[in-house]
C-alpha cells in the first residue's frame, strides 16, 4: 500500500468517527475516536476467531511504524501547536511548580515505578529484570501533552492549575524521552561499563541544548515574521520553523520536543502579538488549531488500531491492572511530596494534587517509546502493559476528570 492510500484510509476513518461522535455520541473527540478505533479493532479480532480472515489487515497495521510516525513526523507539529496557545505570563507565575513537577516528578516516578514493578512482577508470574522495569517507568512517567491539553479544555480546570498541568506535560515528555534513552543506553552497556560523566553530558546536551535551540528558533523566527506583513508567507514560515527546527535538533543531538515547546511558547506569546497583524494572527492560530485537531485525530485512531498488533493482550491483564495502580500511586507521591514541602503550595488549591494525579494522562508517546524497544523476551509484556495503561488513562481518567474537578469545586 502506498503512503497516499494509507493516509487516505486514516483520514476517512477520522472523518467518519468524528462525524458519528458529533452527531450521536458527543464525547470529547479524542476519546471518542480512540474508543471507536479500539471497538473496530476488537471486532476484527473477534470476527477472526470465527473464521473470517483479517490477516492482511493485521499485517498492514503491523507493518506501519507507529513509533517512527509519532516521534519523527507528528510530535513536532503537535507540541508546537500545543505550546502556541499557552499563556507565558501565567506559566511564568507558576514556573517553580512546573519545573519541580517536571524534573522531580519524572525522575522520582521513573525509579519508583521501576523498583516496585520489579518487586511485584514475580508475584504475578512474570520475571522482569530491573533495567526493563526502569525502562517502563521512564516511558510511562511523562504525561502526554497531546492527551492532556485536549482533555483540559473540556474539564474546566481553574486556569492557574490548568497552566501547571499543561506546562508540566509539555516539558516533561521531553525530559522523559531523554531519561528513557539514557536508561536504554545503560541496558545495552551493562552496569560495569556505565560512564556517569557521559550520562550527565548526554542529559545536559539533550535538555539544555533543546531549550536553547527552541529559544533561538523562536527569537529569529519572531524577527523574520516581523519583517513582513503577508499572512500566507508567515503561515509557511511557522511551518518552516517547526520542520526545520526539529530536523536541526536531530542533527545537533538535542531534544527536539523541548525545542518545539520553547519555540511555540516564544512565537505564541511574543511573535503573535508583536510581529503579526491582526489578520495574520487569525490565520496563523486557525491554521495551527486545524493542524492540532487533525493530527490528534490521526494519533488517537492509530492508538486504537495498534491493538491489532499486540499478541494475546488478555494474558497480561493482571500485571497491567497492577501496573495502573503502581503508576497512579507513584504519580500521586511525585506530586504530593513537592506540594507539601514547596513554597508554591500557598498559591494552589489543597485539592490540586488529586486533580493533577488524575489529570496526568498517558498517551501515544508512551506507546511509541514501548514499541521502539529492541526485541527481547520482555518487550511483549512491556508493550502490553503500556498499551492497557494508556487506554485506562485516556478513557477512564479522561472521561472522569471533569467530574472530579466539579466534585472538588463543591468542597
Amino acid at each position: 500500500m502506498t503512503l497516499f492510500n494509507a493516509i487516505t484510509i486514516l483520514v476517512i476513518l477520522c472523518a467518519v468517527f468524528s462525524y458519528i461522535n458529533v452527531k450521536l455520541i458527543r464525547l470529547p473527540n479524542n476519546i471518542a475516536l480512540m474508543l471507536m478505533s479500539v471497538t473496530m479493532s476488537i471486532s476484527i479480532l473477534v470476527l477472526g476467531k470465527f473464521g473470517l480472515d483479517f490477516s492482511h489487515l493485521r499485517q498492514l497495521v503491523g507493518g506501519f511504524s507507529f513509533s517512527n510516525f509519532l516521534m519523527e513526523y507528528l510530535l513536532c507539529f503537535l507540541l508546537f501547536a500545543g505550546a502556541l496557545h499557552v499563556d507565558f505570563e501565567i506559566l511564568k507565575s507558576q514556573k517553580w511548580a512546573v519545573l519541580i513537577f517536571t524534573l522531580f516528578g519524572v525522575l522520582f516516578s521513573t525509579f519508583m515505578i521501576g523498583f516496585v514493578l520489579h518487586w511485584v512482577a514475580p508475584l504475578l508470574g512474570f520475571s522482569i529484570p530491573l533495567i526493563y522495569c526502569l525502562l517502563f517507568g521512564a516511558l510511562i512517567s511523562p504525561t502526554d501533552p497531546i492527551a492532556v491539553l485536549g482533555i483540559l479544555k473540556q474539564a474546566k480546570v481553574p486556569k492557574s492549575e490548568e497552566i501547571i498541568i499543561s506546562g508540566e506535560s509539555l516539558f516533561n515528555d521531553g525530559v522523559g524521552v531523554v531519561v528513557f534513552l539514557t536508561i536504554l543506553q545503560l541496558s545495552g552497556s551493562g552496569v560495569a561499563e556505565i560512564n556517569y560523566l557521559e550520562i550527565a553530558k548526554l542529559f545536559g546536551v539533550e535538555v539544555i541544548g533543546g531549550v536553547f535551540l527552541g529559544f533561538i528558533l523562536g527569537f529569529f523566527g519572531d524577527k523574520i515574521l516581523g519583517s513582513i506583513d503577508h499572512y500566507q508567507t508567515e503561515v509557511m514560515l511557522t511551518l518552516a520553523i517547526v520542520m526545520g527546527g526539529y530536523a536541526l535538533a536531530s542533527v545537533l543531538h538535542t531534544s527536539g520536543p523541548l525545542a518545539m515547546v520553547v519555540a511555540g511558547l516564544y512565537i505564541g506569546n511574543v511573535g503573535l502579538h508583536r510581529s503579526m497583524s491582526n489578520i495574520t494572527q487569525q490565520y496563523v492560530t486557525t491554521f495551527w488549531e486545524i493542524i492540532d485537531e487533525l493530527l490528534n485525530a490521526f494519533l488517537f485512531v492509530i492508538i486504537g488500531l495498534e491493538i491489532l498488533t499486540i499478541e494475546d493482550l488478555s494474558k497480561f491483564s493482571i500485571i497491567a491492572f497492577v501496573s495502573i495502580l503502581i503508576v497512579l500511586l507513584m504519580r500521586f507521591l511525585s506530586i504530593i511530596i513537592p506540594f507539601k514541602f514547596g513554597r508554591f503550595k500557598k498559591k494552589i488549591n489543597k485539592n490540586f494534587p488529586y486533580i493533577m494525579t488524575w489529570g496526568g494522562l498517558r498517551g501515544g508517546i508512551s506507546i511509541a517509546l514501548a514499541l521502539s524497544l529492541p526485541e527481547s523476551d520482555y518487550k511483549d509484556v512491556l508493550v502490553a502493559i503500556t498499551y492497557i495503561t494508556v487506554l485506562f488513562s485516556v478513557v477512564v481518567q479522561g472521561l472522569s476528570l471533569g467530574m472530579l474537578v466539579n466534585y472538588f469545586k463543591t468542597k
